[in-house]
Parts: structure tokens; sequence; C-alpha cells
């Protein structure tokens, strides 16, 4: 058997809100998934049609995150490397290697290396960027049903005109990223 690699990536660095999600995935090579991309590249629905396929058919994956508090702490860089380590800990297989999508590598207890453009590259990290974001979507619209006048569902968080509008017509929640300019302006 093949030495198993482990691919990682994030989802949610740029958002206003919410945690930042990291996903690892061990691919089984005897049951290659097709359609893996980069996240971004996909449709909503593509991640939604493929996400439970790389779950079923994957030797090993986890998802994990860094909370909004955790972020305001220690920046998102430093959050994103903490819900990354999370994710590979909580793996059931121990892999070889780990494959990170970007120029940074968070510290875990296996030989790590980061790929830029790796979501694109690798498909373990492609697989990681999928279950990362379907994550992140599905907890913005969590909250977007608590929280409807904010439009999370639509925006998933990120700085739209839309989302910045509602920040200042109905203020600051809990669950805002206070360390970010916009949200710490209306703030201040």
């Amino acid at each position: 058997m093949s030495a198993l690699v482990c691919g990682v990536d994030e989802a949610g660095r740029g958002p206003l809100c919410g945690p930042v999600v990291a996903a690892a995935v061990i691919l089984d090579p005897a049951r290659p998934i097709a359609g893996l991309a980069d996240s971004k590249k996909l449709t909503e629905r593509a991640r939604e049609r493929l996400a439970p396929l790389i779950r079923e058919h994957a030797l090993a994956w986890a998802v994990a995150e860094a909370s909004v508090e955790e972020i305001d702490r220690l920046n998102i860089l430093h959050a994103t490397m903490l819900a990354m380590r999370r994710a590979v800990e909580a793996l059931k297989v121990a892999p070889a290697e780990v494959l990170v999508d970007g120029n940074r590598c968070p510290t875990v207890p296996y030989p790590v290396r980061a790929i830029v453009k790796g979501d694109a590259l690798e498909p373990a990290i492609s697989a990681a960027s999928i279950l990362a974001k379907t994550a992140r979507d599905a907890a913005m619209r969590e909250l977007d049903a608590l929280y409807p006048q904010y439009g999370l569902a639509a925006h998933k968080g990120y700085p739209t005109a839309a989302h910045l509008a509602a920040l200042r017509q109905y203020g600051v929640a809990d669950f805002h990223r206070r360390s970010f300019a916009p949200v710490r302006q209306l703030i201040d």
C-alpha cells in the first residue's frame, strides 16, 4: 500500500463572523472520487454532492474549527493553524505526510508540507477544501435561521455591501469577529 497522504485546507478566513473551519482528509487510493477540485471553483450544488462521497469513501476525515473568540484572541492566521492542527489530530488514521493548502504549515506530529494552490493540485487537499467549505456554509445557514436580519445564508459572513449594511442597522452580534476592521470600527 502506498504511503497515506493527508490533505488539509480551511474555509472562512475572510468573513466577518463565525468560526474558521479546517478539514483533514486521507483519500482511499482504491476508491477514487470523480470531480474533486478546489471548492471555490465548484458550485455549491457540486460541493454538497461531493461532501458525502468524500466522507463515505475516504480512509479517514475530520473537520475542526477555531471559534470567533479564538480568532479575536490569536488572530486569523494562528486560529487557522489551530483549526488545521485540530483536524489532523482528530483523524482516526495516522498519515505518513500532511499536505496543506497555502504557504504555511500548522504544527502537527507528522511530516508536513505546504503547497501553494494545493487545493487545485492535490486531490486530498481538494477533498479537505470541500469538507471545510460545506461545514462552514452549513454553520452559516444555522446562524441565518437564528439571525435572518444579517443575511448570512446568502453571503456566508463575507464583508459584502449587504452584510455591512446589516451590521450598521442591527449592530454587532456575538458571532462577529471583533478583531476584524469593519466590525471593530462599528464598535469604536
